[in-house]
C-alpha cells in the first residue's frame, strides 16, 4: 500500500493520498485546494487519482476536490448527510472505495458536522478484517476532538453536535481495535479545536489513555466539556464552509486572473472605488515604509488565518510584496477562497521611490523604551492584541484588550491619543496597527518583539 500524509503548517492541515501499486488506483482525502503535489506523488509512484473524499466540509480552508475531479476525472466523495452544489458520491456507513489490495471503509460520524465521516483503511496484504488506521477527518484529533460549535448557525446547535459527537466517537471509532493508527485532518495551531498535539499520527489505544474528550463521561459531562472555552472561529470559517458546498471556479483560473501587474496609479484607483492594498511583506519591512492605508499581514507568519480573520471576501485586493513573493501570497489567499485578487503593485515598494506622500511609516518601540514612556506623564495607552488565554498568563498592567480576530468590528473601542499595540511577538501587532491607521488613526505604533521582549526585559531586572 501507499499511504503519503501532506502537512501544511500554515494551516496546520493533513491530507492523504493512498493507493495501491498493483491495480495502480489511488484516492486523495481532504486535499487543499493547490494539488499538483497529489499529481505529482502519483505519477511518481505510478499511480492514477480515480477518487477524492471529503471527511466533512472544512470551514478553514478551500478543499481541492473540484480541482481533482477536474484534472484527474477523478470521482467526489462526501458523507451522505451532505447537500452540494455538484456530483458527488455519497457515503455512508460500510460504503467501499475498492483499490485492488486497498480497500476504504465509510464510517458516519457527525459532530463536528452533521456530514462528518471517518475512513477505514484495510492494507488487504496486511489483514482483510483490522483495518490498518482510520483517517478520522476533524472527528477526532491527537489530543482533541472536533469542536462542534462551528456549525451552530446553519439550523444545528453546538449541543446537538456535541451530542451526536459523543455517539460517533464511543459507538464507532472506540470500537475499533486499539491497535488501529489515527490520522487526523488537523494539527496543533488549527482552530477546529483547542488542544490539538503536534504529533502527525496515534493509535486508538493511546488516545484511550491520553485524550482528555475519551475519557469515561456521561455525554452530559462530555457536552459541556468540549462546548467550552473554544477558540474564536475566524470570520471566513462560515463563507469557506459555504464555499465547500458550492460549484465554484478552480484555483488555477482564480490565479489566471489575479497575478497581473499594477501601476502606481491603478493602485490609487482600486483603493479610491473602496478596494485594499495587501502588504505581505514582514512586520519590520512594513514599518519601515508602506502604502498609506495598507493593511500588513506578513507571509512570514499564519498569513492565510489572519488574512482571513481581518479581510472581508470579496473586496478586491491589490497586493504589494517582496519581489517574487506576489504568486505565493495569491496562492495562499486562494487557498482560503480570496480570489479577489486584482493584481499586485508593480516593483513592490521601489514604485514609490519618487511618492513620498503615498509612503507611510510605522514606529516600533522597545520593551524598554515602552517601559520608561509608561512611567513618566503622558504615556501612552497600550492595546494588547491577543487571545484571551494568552492575556491571562501574563499582561502589561492598565492595558486595554481586542482580540485581533475582534479588532475590526471593534476599532472604535481602542484608547483614543497616542497608542502602542502588542502581541506576544510583533506579528499580530502590526496587523492590528496596519488596520488602526487605515481607519484614519494617525498615532499608532507596535511594541517590537511583543509579551516575549516585555517579559524577558524584567526576567533581567
Amino acid at each position: 500500500m501507499v499511504f503519503e500524509r501532506f502537512y501544511l503548517a500554515c494551516l496546520s492541515h493533513a491530507s492523504y493520498l493512498i493507493g495501491d501499486p498493483k491495480s495502480g488506483l489511488a484516492v486523495v482525502v481532504d486535499p487543499q485546494r493547490d494539488v499538483d503535489q497529489y499529481t505529482e506523488c502519483a505519477k511518481r509512484k505510478k499511480l492514477k487519482i480515480a477518487h477524492v473524499v471529503l471527511t466533512h466540509f472544512h470551514a478553514d480552508f478551500v478543499s481541492g476536490h473540484l480541482e481533482l475531479a477536474k484534472r484527474c476525472k477523478a470521482r467526489i466523495h462526501i458523507g451522505a448527510a451532505a447537500k452540494a452544489g455538484f456530483t458527488f458520491t455519497p457515503v455512508a456507513d460500510g460504503s467501499t472505495i475498492e483499490l485492488g489490495g486497498v480497500r476504504l471503509v465509510g464510517l458516519e460520524t457527525p459532530g463536528h458536522t452533521p456530514e462528518a465521516i471517518c475512513l477505514l483503511v484495510y492494507d488487504l496484504a496486511r489483514s482483510a478484517d483490522k483495518p490498518y488506521a482510520v483517517l478520522t477527518g476533524d472527528t477526532l484529533f491527537i489530543g482533541d476532538v472536533g469542536r462542534p460549535d462551528l456549525m451552530a448557525s446553519v439550523g444545528v446547535t453546538a449541543r446537538e453536535l456535541a451530542s451526536s459527537l459523543y455517539d460517533s466517537l464511543r459507538k464507532k471509532l472506540l470500537t475499533l481495535p486499539d491497535e488501529t493508527l489515527v490520522y487526523p485532518a488537523h494539527g496543533a495551531g488549527s482552530m477546529c479545536g483547542k488542544a490539538l498535539s503536534a504529533d502527525a499520527c496515534s493509535t486508538l489505544g493511546a488516545q484511550k489513555l491520553s485524550n482528555y474528550a475519551l475519557k469515561p463521561m456521561s455525554k452530559a459531562e462530555f457536552i459541556k466539556l468540549v462546548t467550552a472555552d473554544q477558540p474564536e472561529a475566524p470570520a471566513y470559517f462560515r463563507y469557506d464552509a459555504e464555499l465547500n458546498r458550492k460549484k465554484r471556479p478552480t484555483l488555477e483560473a482564480a490565479l489566471k486572473k489575479g497575478l497581473r501587474p499594477l501601476s502606481v496609479a491603478a493602485l490609487q484607483r482600486l483603493q479610491k472605488a473602496g478596494g485594499l492594498v495587501l502588504d505581505t511583506r514582514d512586520a519590520d519591512a512594513f514599518a519601515k515604509g508602506h502604502w498609506r492605508g495598507a493593511i500588513n499581514v506578513g507571509l512570514g507568519g499564519k498569513y492565510a488565518t489572519w488574512a482571513g480573520a481581518v479581510l472581508e471576501h470579496g473586496t478586491k485586493i491589490a497586493l504589494i510584496c517582496e519581489p517574487g513573493a506576489e504568486p505565493e501570497s495569491a496562492l495562499r489567499l486562494g487557498r482560503i477562497g480570496f480570489d479577489s485578487v486584482a493584481g499586485y503593485l508593480k516593483g513592490g515598494m521601489a514604485a514609490l521611490k519618487d511618492q513620498p506622500k503615498l509612503v507611510a511609516r510605522t514606529r516600533r518601540w522597545t520593551a524598554r523604551e515602552l517601559s520608561e514612556a509608561l512611567a513618566k506623564p503622558g504615556a501612552p495607552a497600550v492595546l494588547d492584541v491577543r487571545n484571551p488565554s494568552e492575556r491571562e498568563v501574563s499582561r502589561i498592567d492598565g492595558s486595554a484588550f481586542i482580540p485581533l480576530g475582534q479588532l475590526p468590528r471593534r476599532l472604535a473601542e481602542a484608547p483614543n491619543g497616542q497608542l502602542v499595540v502588542h502581541c506576544a511577538g510583533g506579528y499580530r501587532s502590526m496587523i492590528a496597527a496596519s488596520l488602526l491607521e487605515r481607519a484614519g488613526r494617525a498615532d499608532v505604533s507596535d511594541l517590537e518583539g511583543g509579551m516575549a521582549a516585555w517579559n524577558e526585559l524584567f526576567a533581567q531586572a
